[in-house]
């Protein structure tokens, strides 16, 4: 069989159906004009003179990928909030399975080994369930017409931002690390909700009543910051109005960390179970200053949007 038609054949192994006859003749065509050019050139041309010049196309394969590029499993549109979703979701799987492992070891106190195994084992299959999930919703995202189209919108120059300075750009990893804060606050807060009475009453360490009750009235302030950070993902850059909500957001959480700080205990701790285990005043001294520490990062964002907000004043 001729050489040019075994590799033509070959490419169009590598195509769709539908495609196959069309991108055939085209290449066949293409070919055939090279090899007439190289026989005015040389004269009769021989197998390995053809051969030289399907080398020089290269394989079959990369030239089918040429006329028909692959289509990924994912839209490279949607594949920097798909990987940031990944990681933000992994990441609260992991930090609640070691809850869900240490409440348990706490009660049974099994071994270092089990505990561990207890862990991995637990975030494994939930890790790749959600992974699983993530991938096949994004997959399904990538392959709606629709979605494509929302992906890359109607605009026009005049539309585009003002070029503004460095720190008004606002970075995917900043915006799904705050949305996984919250994400995991609010879990952690509505939690016990999952336990029954009985499960309850049996903790050895849990949120104190007082404490959950206050955190579950500022169930509103968490969910403004997943909105807001929603909000951060069609606006990448800070304006006036983001900066005074995000002022607005801080300032209520260092009030709520204040709160908790003053007024505790933020745990309840069944101390007369294990008495002697730990020093449970230094513990909750711990957690005080813990609390004092971490209120210190929305202060700073806090100080930090006061100051852009005065700069894109006197901009």
């Amino acid at each position: 069989m001729d050489l040019v038609t075994r590799y033509i054949a070959a490419v169009q192994r590598e195509l769709p159906e539908d495609k196959r006859d069309e991108i055939g003749r085209e290449l066949n065509a293409n070919i055939r004009d090279q090899l007439d050019a190289l026989t005015e050139q040389k004269g009769e041309l021989s197998d390995d003179d053809s051969a030289a010049v399907l080398l020089q196309m290269g394989h079959p394969r990369d030239v089918a990928q040429q006329f028909v590029p692959p289509q990924p499993l994912i839209s490279l549109s949607y594949m920097p909030v798909y990987r940031y979703t990944l990681y933000m979701v992994l990441g609260i799987l992991f930090v609640l399975q070691i809850i869900a492992s240490t409440s348990a070891w706490l009660h049974s106190q099994f071994g270092l080994l089990l505990y561990l195994k207890s862990v991995a084992s637990g975030f494994i299959g939930d890790a790749c369930l959600a992974f699983t999930a993530i991938t096949v919703t994004y997959m399904l995202l990538s392959r709606e017409p629709a979605a494509a189209a929302k992906a890359t919108p109607n605009w026009h120059p005049r539309q585009l931002p003002a070029v503004e300075p460095g720190w008004q750009t606002i970075s995917l990893q900043n915006i799904f690390t705050d949305l996984g804060t919250y994400a995991f606050l609010l879990v952690l807060i509505w939690y016990p909700l999952w336990f029954t009475p009985e499960q309850l009453e049996a903790q050895r360490i849990s949120l104190a009543e007082p404490a959950r009750q206050f955190l579950t009235w500022c169930t509103p302030v968490l969910l403004a910051g997943i909105v807001l950070n929603i909000g951060q993902l069609k606006q990448r850059f800070w304006s006036r109005p983001l900066l005074i909500a995000n002022v607005m957001l801080n300032s209520a959480l260092v009030l709520i960390l204040l709160y908790l700080a003053v007024n505790g205990p933020l745990l309840d701790i069944k101390v007369e179970v294990w008495p002697y285990a730990f020093d449970w005043t230094s513990l909750q001294r711990s957690i005080v200053a813990a609390l004092l520490i971490t209120a210190c990062f929305p202060a700073y964002e806090l100080g930090r949007d006061l100051l852009r907000l005065k700069r894109l004043k006197a901009a």
